[in-house]
């Protein structure tokens, strides 16, 4: 009996890596022009889940967490998309950079468990007060 069950989640594990997951990266039409310093924070530690130029791990190609990581990608693409920056109009720039910058200084974002997998993303006071003092 214990082996059919371990046989059982074998095949459900390796049936679920049929399950499509779409990974792609639009291309990059209107990417945000920042200062050097801004960019650079922002594609280090936001742009994996907010732009068109995702970095897919290893991980995300292995189910069920590539689910979880296309998921992520897609919900930040719609909340924000740093590749779409300059089609969005000054007042909706302003309202983002707001948002930003109080979901940085919350530590809402980056998302713990993406500080978590990549350490590199976490920000320091310096970068928060560098993202505070930029203005779009």
């Amino acid at each position: 009996m214990k082996r059919k069950v371990i046989i059982a989640l074998v095949v459900v594990a390796l049936g679920i890596q049929l399950v499509p997951v779409d990974r792609t990266n639009p291309p990059v039409l209107n990417d945000l022009h920042a200062p050097a310093e801004v960019k650079e924070i922002l594609v280090r530690s936001c742009y994996d889940c907010h732009s068109n130029t995702t970095r897919w791990p290893w991980y995300a190609k292995i189910a069920p967490v590539s689910w979880l990581v296309s998921h992520d990608v897609d919900d930040g693409r719609e909340e924000l998309n740093f590749s779409d920056w300059r089609a969005y109009d000054a007042r909706r720039q302003t309202h983002l950079a707001t948002e930003i910058l109080e979901s940085i200084e919350k530590r809402e974002m980056p998302m713990p468990i993406y500080i978590f997998l990549h350490g590199e993303a976490k920000l320091t006071g310096s970068e928060i007060g560098t993202l505070r003092a930029w203005r779009p």
